[in-house]
């Protein structure tokens, strides 16, 4: 990826389109919120994944992520709980754990930050 400097940050051409960071988020993204959304994101498309695999039915998969940050050290991120609410028929609490360990163990971006940033997640099934 390259960046290019913006008046009031950096901006990227992705093949989506483009992306606008910032540290003022009213001009772009902030740094620390694509760090969180592409944790989350990504294990819950890895966790969609896995559950499509087992052809369990799924209808749908809501996720909130909250980040815990440190001012004294420069904000840092030292944990985010990702939630997942996963909407479906017979789905069963054993078999929803099971997913959540290969959805960590597959997951990109956990893996890239667990030695660094505690990770938890969570899940509540609503049929």
């Amino acid at each position: 990826m390259n960046f290019k400097m913006t008046e009031k940050g950096f901006s990227s051409e992705v093949e989506f389109g483009n992306l606008q960071v910032s540290g003022d988020e009213q001009h772009g993204f902030r740094p620390y919120q694509l760090m969180v959304a592409s944790i989350a994101v990504c294990s819950g498309g890895v966790l969609r994944k896995i559950l499509e695999k087992k052809r369990l039915e799924i209808e749908d998969i809501q996720i909130e992520a909250n980040a815990q940050r440190n001012e004294a050290e420069a904000n840092r991120i030292e944990r985010i709980h990702v939630h997942f609410t996963i909407k479906g028929k017979n789905l069963k609490e054993e078999s929803m754990k099971k997913a959540m360990e290969l959805t960590r163990k597959n997951c990109s971006m956990v893996r890239s930050v667990e030695d660094s940033i505690e990770i938890k997640e969570t899940f509540e099934i609503v049929e």
